[in-house]
């Protein structure tokens, strides 16, 4: 079997942490060269992780024929552009999340998918479940808390409260587009145990409205994504939601998700356990069943994808274009006083 060989562009901490020491350890992948956002940064990377070569430019790599598959790695704004070129080029790709700047962007990615069917597109999917996730996945399917009515988000913490904290570049519309804090995240994991999210209104504030810029570290910039949204709504299932995401909440408790059933409710926490009771009981840990337990195996899925023809699953291009249908859907109620969107289905 010939060696695949795998280019970077965009060597971000996910990057260097999880992807390029993943496909290290794979067999036959070949580490072939990277691209960051300066030749001085990319010489480091290469020179850090043995990788033979470096790029001036994410076209570059893309053109090189000897590259059989591009991991980006870059910040949204970037991600159609260099994903509809690689698949384009005939390469295979692994797109980091969130997808894309919003939906219409996220469905040119899938309609250049769609061009090359014998090609893997694939987006680094939300890591949060990976344990569990299946496992909750198959009660909610079994009715094991009965008919689901109500379901509860909260991602709560304090890390936007210092006004003093250089500008991220999750606040600036023209590296992150829509995508509202972790939102897409979370809404990501719920959609693969729940299905879609049919209608949402939401609120946002800004507390901190300039911040000093991270790239000067001089001049201060507007921060233009909300420090704070509340969402409610209905589910495609009927039962009602709500999300809530904050920076501004120090101290805040119980983070995670929780579902509420006609004869039981599960919890969920960031930490990848969950937790069953029917009504009047006891909570009993879930334990994941036998096999499901995988954890982290994103670079390994991709190239098995590639090398034998599995699926993918977490997380295919359809699957990134629904979250982004509802982050843009979010993004349009919270800009517009709260104003109830619904979000077709059929545009899914």
């Amino acid at each position: 079997m010939p060696p695949l060989r795998i280019g970077f562009i965009g060597a971000g901490a996910n990057t260097r942490s999880r992807h390029i020491p993943g496909f290290a350890a794979i067999d036959g992948v070949e580490l072939a060269g990277v691209v960051n956002r300066s030749r001085a940064s990319s010489e480091k990377v290469a020179a850090e992780f043995g990788l033979p070569r470096v790029y001036d430019s994410p076209q570059e790599l893309i053109a090189d024929v000897g590259i059989d598959a591009v991991c980006i790695g870059t910040w949204p704004y970037t991600h159609r552009e260099f994903t509809v070129a690689a698949l384009d080029a005939g390469k295979h790709v692994l797109c980091e999340a969130r997808m894309a700047m919003d939906a219409d962007e996220g469905a040119e990615m899938l309609a250049a998918s769609e061009r090359h069917p014998n090609l893997v597109a694939q987006i680094v999917p939300a890591p949060f479940d990976l344990r569990s996730g299946e496992t909750v996945t198959r009660l909610i399917r079994e009715a094991a808390i009965g008919d689901i009515r109500e379901l509860s988000v909260n991602s709560l913490n304090g890390g936007g409260l210092n006004p003093a904290t250089p500008l991220h570049w999750r606040q600036r519309l023209d590296y992150s587009g829509h995508n509202l804090m972790s939102l897409g995240i979370w809404v990501e994991v719920v959609q693969r145990w729940l299905g879609d999210l049919r209608t949402v209104s939401g609120h946002g504030s800004t507390f901190v409205h300039e911040r000093p810029d991270a790239e000067s570290g001089r001049a201060m910039k507007p921060v233009e994504v909300p420090d704070t949204i509340s969402l409610t709504g209905e589910m495609a299932n009927g039962a009602h939601y709500t999300i809530r995401v904050s920076s501004v909440t120090a101290g805040a408790p119980d983070n995670g998700i929780t579902i509420f059933g006609t004869t039981g409710t599960i919890r969920w926490s960031p930490d990848d356990t969950a937790t069953i009771a029917a009504h009047g009981k006891p909570f009993e840990p879930i334990v994941p069943d036998a096999g499901t337990d995988l954890g982290w195996r994103v670079e390994q899925d991709f190239v098995a994808s590639i090398r034998d023809g599995a699926p993918v699953r977490y997380t295919n291009f359809p699957d990134g274009v629904r979250y982004m249908r509802f982050i843009d859907a979010a993004w349009t109620s919270i800009h517009d006083g709260g104003r109830r969107v619904t979000i077709d289905p059929a545009s899914n």
